[in-house]
């Protein structure tokens, strides 16, 4: 069964018809780096996903420890951005009911959801990587730079840590690890918004990367 909130969003000429489906998650604890494990165990049961760039899977949500794990919560979710069509969302619904095992830990996945994207004026991503960039200056103008080739006006910022640093951010992947920035896109217009959460900024979409969500944190910004 799949449980459907979905509905298309027009701006103007353009139709946005990406969607988030969204798995509720039991389970106890998992590593605060799940993102290449949460991958591989998708991709085990869903192979045919590793054709798809259009797909992104976003960071499950939860609790940290401040020792590298997350306890799950109640609102813990594993979310899939997608395209709205049929053939792709049925790549990944045979996930339903499904348990994954993320090295030593194991979550139950519950019945999809289907959420539409929602045009909000400022966006945050938790960490957008892009290659070859690993110093907050340039790092900044490479993503002016994807995001003007879009054709997406907004202002870019680098959101501050409780230390007043720059949130540099690092996932593994198998023996090495790949660096980025959380970063957050503001004064965004209705269908620029749905564009950059439709297409992202930078690489690994599917390791959790470059995946823009409404902003909800009181962020302290710098615009370097």
């Amino acid at each position: 069964m799949l449980v459907t909130q979905e509905r298309s969003v027009q701006c103007g000429q353009s139709t946005f018809s990406y969607v988030d489906l969204s798995f509720k998650v039991t389970g106890e604890q998992l590593p605060a780096d799940h993102n290449y494990g949460l991958y591989s165990a998708i991709a085990h049961i869903c192979p045919e996903i590793h054709q798809h760039s259009d797909i992104s899977i976003q960071t499950i949500s939860g609790l940290p420890d401040r020792q590298g794990k997350i306890t799950l919560a109640s609102r813990s979710a594993l979310r899939i951005r997608l395209p709205y069509d049929p053939a792709v969302m049925g790549l990944v619904l045979p996930l339903a009911g499904q348990t994954l095992k993320i090295g030593i830990h194991s979550i139950q996945l519950g019945i999809p959801q289907i959420y539409p994207l929602r045009p909000v004026e400022r966006l945050e991503s938790r960490i957008v990587t892009i290659k070859k960039y690993q110093e907050p200056e340039d790092f900044l103008e490479a993503a002016k730079r994807q995001i003007q080739s879009l054709d997406i006006e907004a202002n870019l910022f680098f959101p501050l840590n409780e230390e007043g640093q720059v949130c540099r951010k690092a996932i593994k992947i198998k023996r090495y690890s790949v660096v980025g920035f959380s970063l957050i896109a503001t004064d965004l217009s209705e269908e620029a918004s749905l564009k950059l959460q439709s297409t992202g900024l930078g690489g690994k979409h599917r390791m959790g990367c470059g995946i823009f969500v409404p902003y909800r944190h009181d962020w302290r910004f710098q615009n370097v």
